[in-house]
């Protein structure tokens, strides 16, 4: 099984399907490589992507004594790009995985191609965040009541109703350091005051009725990237890249070919 080794010697899970242009998807906190299992095959005719397991989860090491951040996991995203022999890459991030890759295009602007950012935000004191009621809902006791608030935020209960799973956005199977250690990097993410140094062609996506994270972050981004593109999907939720799989990943495909590494 192919693993990369990180500079603290922490191993690092990942698989290339496909073939062409180097494409990495980055999936949501939490979350191993198993987030993109329904949509990962939309782009393997046309590029060869990557998908991993962050640190402290799937089949990557869980050290209890590592730094936990996303700045740490875009630097985990190159050790994998290393191992590849690859020199630059396309970065689709979603969620925690869009701040990820907001931080592979700052410290890494050689390595990237274009970058594509879902349903996620610049963070800090800037960023919004969920509201009370969701964190609340999403900390109760009852692990099934917990489960179906999430499920609630991903995906509208009209997409429930005709897909009833198993959800592959959910998450899972973590020690409970690692579990803690995602939280505290997605929450401690804060790229406000670097994204102006992105360089690399940028679109932004968001489902307008995602309020785990609300969607006014994604014009927040946007307009923090010079040049970047906004593209809403209208009523998604935080899920938007499966319960609109067709126009998100078409939108995807569309502006990747307009910006190919060549």
């Amino acid at each position: 099984m192919p693993f990369a080794t990180t500079a603290d010697q922490a191993k690092i899970y990942y698989q290339v399907p496909g073939a062409g242009e180097p494409l990495v998807l980055l999936s949501g906190q939490a979350n191993t490589h198993h987030w993109w299992d329904n949509v990962h095959a939309d782009f393997e005719d046309d590029y060869r992507t990557i998908v991993l397991d962050y640190l402290g989860t799937g089949q990557s090491d869980k050290p209890a004594d590592a730094e936990y951040s996303v700045r740490r996991f875009a630097g985990d995203v190159i050790a994998v790009l290393d191992d590849l022999g690859i020199a630059r890459a396309h970065v689709y991030g979603t969620s925690m995985g869009g701040k990820v890759a907001q931080w592979v295009a700052i410290d890494h602007p050689d390595r990237i191609g274009a970058l594509v950012l879902g349903c996620t935000s610049v963070g800090g004191t800037r960023g919004l965040r969920a509201d009370a009621e969701v964190t609340r809902s999403l900390a109760q006791p009852s692990v099934d009541a917990a489960r179906e608030a999430l499920i609630d935020l991903m995906y509208t209960p009209e997409w429930v109703r005709t897909h009833p799973g198993p959800y592959v956005t959910l998450g899972g199977g973590m020690p409970h350091h690692a579990r803690r250690g995602h939280l505290r990097a997605s929450n401690g993410h804060d790229s406000w005051a670097e994204l102006d140094r992105v360089t690399a062609p940028t679109l932004v996506l968001h489902g307008t009725d995602d309020v785990f994270s609300p969607a006014e972050n994604a014009a927040m981004l946007a307009g923090r990237i010079a040049g970047a593109e906004l593209h809403y999907l209208e009523g998604a939720r935080h899920a938007y890249f499966e319960e609109q799989q067709a126009e998100s990943s078409g939108a995807v495909l569309r502006f990747l070919a307009a910006h190919p590494l060549s």
